[in-house]
């Protein structure tokens, strides 16, 4: 028995050895395969600080979007912001022991591993979730055993660096979910249109069984595989016992509706997200802008800035047709007709007033032409053709008479753009075949090729409302109201006025309005009123609200021009500004842009703001990049100053050549009209205390737009059109008088206080000790004297 229990005692230190020698085998092994895998590991640390490509999304003043920037379409989203169901179905459908695991799910890869060696072939995969982003983010797409080691081996580690929500919150943010859609949320806006916080536990099943094969179960294409993978989801979600029976048959029940989220960007607003974007690259260049998930919250506001687009558009068309007809867009025989209304289908449903369609005429008499669009049918009355003149440029259209018969503009085959007057009587637009049986009464339209811009800004705060920067985004995105440099005309005037007023002038200073011929070596400058006629003597006052030329030049001349650049500069204009007298006239070129934060002095009563698109800027993760704070130039002009241009623009309203601004409002409103040579350029500046908008008009090319296409009425039209649209927003508002102001009764003809013998008078302002003390009699030299008069006073000077 002792012998037998030595050799038993023997057989087992034996077997240990043994025992050890092939546990210290597989150790060797498994150490010399780390050691194998390892040796080239990608690090990982950089999934710490999780940057995936996200989408900036640009917010309204009301926290709509206005638009997107991105490369890949994802769009960051937490889990604590997603309902329950969400992060459970994938990992239903993925990795339902993530929770369990430490990066690597052994009894996975069993079950995998057995399940394949039956099959012959794989069938079932085991990658954990955490795999999944290990390969995702940092290894190449390869299917070779050492690439899953060093799967396994970072997944491992990363489960040592961030918590299980974290690793979870960057897989169902950086997966891809086909069209074009990255992350849970950007899927659910591409197939379902909502937010991922709005999805039901059917529309979550679905998504969840999308990363397997994106392609494969792509609902847009495959319906059938999409809705068979998704039940296998909702089944796993019943078996783990995260949905209850009740929620599984409500889920299996629910029809699957597909709708792409709108994307808004480039459509509404394009001028104002186009200069967003150029001032985001600017700041934070365009890698950032583009990958980066910013959120932008700008100023925009789009009641004002879809009425602004509106009216410049209305103002535009306006400005066209006063030139009168081009031609038709093409011209086509009749073998071409059938393909032209094939190529240009039309549904009754898009029909409405206003829409604009594409026509071909098929018939015209002298009263009326018949015109077809897709399948339906129009008629053109020739009062509706009326505008569509041969225009003489030396003539205003006034001038030239209107057409009275169609024929002496249109032909049958002509292809020309008409819009709906109205909706036939008693049409349902939903009658497809009554709307095709139905005469569609059209007017002629042209597109134009004269352009605008508008810049409203609230000068309180420099947030502005709304951008316009051409009549179409779409066919030219160079923007006008930041980018074009064009001569302001007579808007340049009030600082001009404004420094006469810091330099001893007043508002009834007098000044000679008279032929002036400045003379050189290599020109002759004659510098004229628009109306051709000279005044004599006239009152500053007059002169700034009835913008006489002659005046303005001689008061520069007086001030010196210096100053007056010095003045512009300093509210915030920039240009070259050379120093002749043709700058107070405003020929020097200025941005819409310069130009209503110069005016800003006086709308804010001395002090200038920088004008502020973008209000703050946060990352992806609602960390505050960037908040642009408001910014005042305190010291512009000084309040006493900036009131009393204030005043005399509100009479430039009240009776001068903003006329058409009085007639649209009765609240106070100061404005100052501005055309430059030839009626290239067209603008109106008009502003309350809330509230400042500037309007310019012209050809991108530098050319006449035609006899009186003035600032009054090209340019001020538009800023009417605007201003109706959104003036009930505000209260009406005077501008408040600073201290140092007396107002004092004064003399239409010569400036001295009113007397018993005035018979017109005017209630001016003035810096208190400049008003006039002497009284008007009846034997007072008046201003205005004869033409001839001051005819005979030409001044010739030399420069």
């Amino acid at each position: 028995m002792a012998r037998m229990g030595t050799v038993m005692k023997k057989l087992c230190i034996v077997l240990g050895i043994l025992c050890a020698l092939a546990v210290a085998g597989v150790a060797g092994i498994a150490g010399g395969l780390y050691y194998w895998a390892s040796r080239d590991l990608p690090g990982f640390t950089n999934i710490t600080d999780y940057n995936p490509p996200l989408v900036t999304t640009v917010y309204t003043r009301n926290n709509e979007v206005l638009g997107y920037f991105y490369k890949e379409k994802r769009f960051l989203v937490r889990i604590k912001e997603m309902p329950d169901f969400v992060p459970q179905s994938f990992l239903a459908a993925e990795d339902t022991s993530f929770y369990a695991h430490g990066g690597v799910d052994i009894l996975a890869i069993a079950r995998a591993f057995f399940a394949n060696m039956r099959a012959g072939h794989v069938v079932q995969g085991a990658s954990t979730i955490t795999q999944q982003v290990i390969k995702s983010l940092l290894l190449t797409p390869e299917r070779s055993y050492q690439r899953k080691i060093k799967e396994a081996i970072l997944a491992y580690r990363l489960e040592h660096y961030l918590t299980k929500d974290e690793i979870l919150t960057i897989y169902l943010n950086q997966i891809y979910f086909g069209a074009r859609s990255y992350g849970i949320e950007a899927a659910s806006r591409a197939y379902f249109g909502c937010h991922v916080q709005d999805l039901t536990i059917a529309q979550a099943a679905m998504l969840a069984g999308l990363p397997k094969a994106p392609s494969s179960y792509n609902p847009y294409r495959n319906m059938a595989g999409a809705i068979k993978r998704q039940h296998y989801v909702l089944n796993r979600l019943r078996e783990l016992h995260w949905i209850t029976e009740e929620q599984y048959q409500e889920a299996l029940s629910e029809p699957i509706t597909l709708k792409r989220m709108d994307d808004p960007s480039w459509h509404q607003g394009a001028y104002y997200l186009e200069e967003v974007r150029r001032r985001l690259i600017e700041r934070f260049g365009e890698d950032v802008v583009y990958n980066a998930g910013l959120h932008v919250y700008t100023a925009v506001d789009m009641t004002h800035q879809l009425a602004a687009e509106r009216s410049v558009r209305d103002g535009l068309i306006a400005s066209a047709k006063r030139r009168g007809w081009t031609g038709p867009l093409q011209h086509l025989n009749r073998n071409e007709w059938g393909m032209f209304l094939n190529n240009h289908p039309y549904s009754a449903l898009e029909l409405e007033q206003g829409t604009w369609v594409k026509a071909l005429v098929k018939d015209v008499t002298a009263d009326r032409a018949i015109v077809q669009f897709g399948d339906f049918q129009g008629r053109l009355d020739v009062k509706e053709v009326h505008w569509a003149r041969t225009i003489d440029p030396s003539k205003a259209t006034e001038e030239v008479p209107s057409v009275k018969d169609c024929r002496k503009v249109l032909n049958s085959g002509d292809v020309i753009w008409v819009s709906l007057l109205a909706v036939p009587e008693n049409l349902n637009p939903e009658d497809e075949s009554a709307a095709k049986a139905a005469m569609w009464n059209v007017t002629l339209e042209r597109e134009p090729e004269v352009q605008g811009a508008l810049i409203s800004m609230e000068p309180g705060s420099g947030e502005v409302r709304a951008l316009v920067g051409g009549y179409s985004f779409d066919k030219s995105q160079f923007n006008r109201a930041t980018q074009a440099r064009r001569q302001p005309g007579s808007a340049f005037k009030p600082f001009v006025y404004s420094t006469g007023l810091d330099n001893g002038m007043t508002p009834s200073t007098v000044l000679l309005d008279a032929p002036i011929v400045y003379t050189s070596s290599t020109m002759v400058w004659k510098p004229q009123n628009f109306e051709g006629i000279f005044y004599g003597p006239t009152l500053l006052r007059t002169a700034l609200v009835k913008s006489r030329n002659l005046v303005t030049i001689r008061l520069a001349q007086r001030v010196g021009i210096r100053k007056i650049i010095k003045r512009a500069r300093h509210m915030g204009l920039e240009s070259e500004f050379p120093e002749d007298l043709s700058v107070s006239l405003g020929s020097s070129p200025v941005t819409p842009l310069g130009l209503t934060k110069a005016y800003s002095g006086f709308a804010r009563g001395g002090s200038t703001v920088e004008p502020r698109f973008i209000l703050s800027v946060e990352s992806a993760w609602g960390d505050t990049l960037y908040v642009n704070e408001k910014q005042v130039n305190e010291d512009a002009v000084s309040p006493q100053t900036a009131y009393i241009i204030t005043s005399l623009l509100k009479e430039v309203v009240s009776s001068g050549t903003g006329w058409r601004v009085r007639r649209a409002f009765t609240r106070p409103i100061a404005g100052k009209t501005g055309t430059s040579n030839d009626e290239q350029d067209a603008w109106f500046v008009g502003f309350t205390p809330y509230l400042l908008t500037t309007v310019w008009v012209g050809f991108d090319r530098m050319q006449p737009m035609g006899r009186f296409e003035t600032g009054s009425r090209a340019a001020s039209p538009i800023w009417v059109g605007y201003r109706k649209a959104i003036e009930s927003q505000y209260a009406e508002e005077d501008f408040p008088q600073p201290p140092g102001i007396v107002m004092a009764r004064i003399d239409a003809k010569n400036g001295l206080l009113a007397g018993s013998a005035t018979e017109k008078s005017y209630f001016l302002p003035y810096k208190a000790g400049t008003e006039p003390h002497r009284t008007s009699t009846a034997s007072t030299t008046s201003p205005g004297g004869s033409v001839k008069a001051a005819g005979e006073d030409l001044l010739k000077q030399v420069f």
